[in-house]
């Protein structure tokens, strides 16, 4: 749904953190990053979050907004997205699932173990 500015996000990410656990939500982080990516490119660039943003409901997204999406994930300042930068974004977005991210890491860790 979104309103004038401002497009808002509906946070699923704790309740799929406990459907799926940790691994599988990194699973489905990582299935997400690659249907947005550009399949030449291996990065989320503009053109393939423009093109595939339908597939999110978010058709509607002017061009400046998908701009500024890139603009608030892309740490190293190259215009896209990459993998880690996507699942960081992602978590950001995430106020309810940074709460409990504690719980998610330590499964990990666990689970490695």
């Amino acid at each position: 749904m979104a309103s004038a500015n401002r497009v808002v996000f509906e946070d699923y990410f704790p309740a799929m953190v406990e459907k799926l656990g940790a691994e599988g939500f990194m699973q489905e982080l990582h299935k997400g990053f690659r249907m947005l990516m550009d399949d030449e490119k291996g990065v989320i660039t503009f053109e393939s979050l423009k093109k595939k943003a339908a597939l999110l409901g978010l058709q509607d997204m002017s061009d400046d907004e998908v701009r500024c999406m890139l603009r608030e994930g892309d740490v190293d300042g190259d215009g896209a997205l990459d993998e880690m930068e996507f699942c960081t974004l992602m978590f950001r977005l995430s106020p309810d699932f940074m709460k409990s991210c504690r719980k998610l890491v330590l499964e990990a860790l666990l689970n490695e173990f």
